[in-house]
């Protein structure tokens, strides 16, 4: 039976990451994904991601995010790939939503450059978005968005070329500890062992590890791309990326980046999804209605009409926050998941960390709010 130092099951975001580290750090890596490279089945496609330090979500997370910028940097450098663009970032809501001033604890803490915008300062720099009078924003220079598929293709290259051995189409049908503590995972094409395993199975999480199912949620969501022929809200012109908290739901969307559309989608909404194979990946009215009806209020220059969409899934946590740790009666065996909707801008520094501690290395202190444990 061939032995690795590290299995990863799941290539995605997460998973590509750690493949991508564990070989930079000379291990022997097996990566595993049931799907093709860079798919678009589970969570880490759909062409953009916002990627910001602009925490409303909890100030814990922006040291991570001063990490992960740092490795994305890394990545697109010695990739040579357009893997993130700093178009900036606009927040609109109310002065007291949970986006203005969760932003605003997060900047004081950790002194982030987040320029504020009155009503009319927003009026007068963002017309092309018409925001309620009682509306303020924020905006974030240093902001913008990942092209995720790419970042994938990325971490995968940075992962073979040092070595890394990555598996497509090879569902793993289950895994097992053997008596001297390490891992046996049988897939279709056999066995094979690690002394560390890492689960990056995003959606598909709950299924492999059963005794964490009540704690996932996972739910379907809809990105959808408007037509778009106004100048104004294109990245050349300077649009861009944006977060609206708004009386009717939380919705974001980028720059126009190919000529006749824009891409926007609501991030609230609750569709949970019962198995995550078998995700309806259609659109109909009701998934479109919500999202259409903001673009009508608030984007003047967009058209209603969708040009095409996407249907991914967000696996929630209880509480909105990652979980990464080790198992508690397997500490060789490390997850990450319940990623939230909000994940994929960290994958850069997941990845990291779960080949840091794969290969026997400390947790970082600034992940210990992310411990499954808070959950006990």
């Amino acid at each position: 039976m061939k032995t690795y130092d590290a299995i990863v099951i799941g290539l995605g975001g997460m998973g590509s990451a750690a493949c991508a580290h564990l070989a930079r750090r000379g291990a022997r890596v097996l990566g595993l994904e049931q799907f093709t490279p860079a798919h678009d089945r589970g969570s880490s496609h759909g062409e953009t991601r916002i990627i910001r330090r602009a925490y409303f979500e909890h100030p814990d997370y922006v040291p991570l995010l001063n990490e992960a910028y740092r490795l994305w940097d890394e990545l697109a450098d010695s990739s040579a790939r357009p893997l993130i663009s700093r178009c900036g970032l606009l927040l609109v809501g109310a002065p007291d939503g949970e986006v203005i001033s969760g932003v605003q604890r997060a900047a004081r803490e950790h002194r982030l450059a987040i320029e504020p915008l009155d009503a009319a300062a927003l009026r007068g720099r963002f017309g092309m978005i018409r925001a309620a009078p009682d509306m303020v924003g924020l905006h974030e220079a240093d902001a913008g968005f990942l092209r995720v598929e790419e970042c994938v293709r990325a971490h995968l290259a940075l992962a073979a070329s040092r070595g890394a051995e990555l598996r497509f189409g090879a569902p793993v049908r289950e895994w097992r500890r053997l008596g001297d503590g390490s891992i046996e995972v049988t897939t279709e094409g056999g066995r094979i062992a690690a002394g560390a395993l890492v689960v990056t199975a995003g959606p598909w999480t709950a299924s492999r590890l059963t005794a964490w199912a009540g704690r996932l949620e996972v739910r379907r969501k809809v990105q959808l791309w408007f037509g778009c022929d106004d100048d104004r809200y294109s990245a050349v012109g300077g649009f861009p990326a944006f977060c609206a908290e708004t009386s009717d739901g939380f919705f974001y969307g980028f720059p126009s980046i190919r000529p006749g559309e824009i891409k926007i989608a609501e991030h609230s909404g609750r569709q949970p999804v019962a198995n995550a194979d078998s995700l309806d990946r259609s659109v109909d009215a009701a998934d479109i209605v919500r999202v259409a009806r903001f673009v009508t209020e608030f984007m003047p220059g967009v058209s209603p009409r969708v040009q095409r969409h996407s249907v991914c899934m967000y696996t929630m946590s209880p509480d909105g926050h990652f979980v990464v740790d080790a198992l508690a009666d397997a500490p060789n065996i490390h997850v990450a998941c319940g990623f939230s909707g909000h994940g994929f801008k960290f994958a850069s520094v997941i990845g990291d960390e779960l080949a840091t501690r794969a290969l026997g290395g400390a947790p970082r202190e600034s992940m210990e709010f992310l411990r499954a444990s808070r959950f006990a």
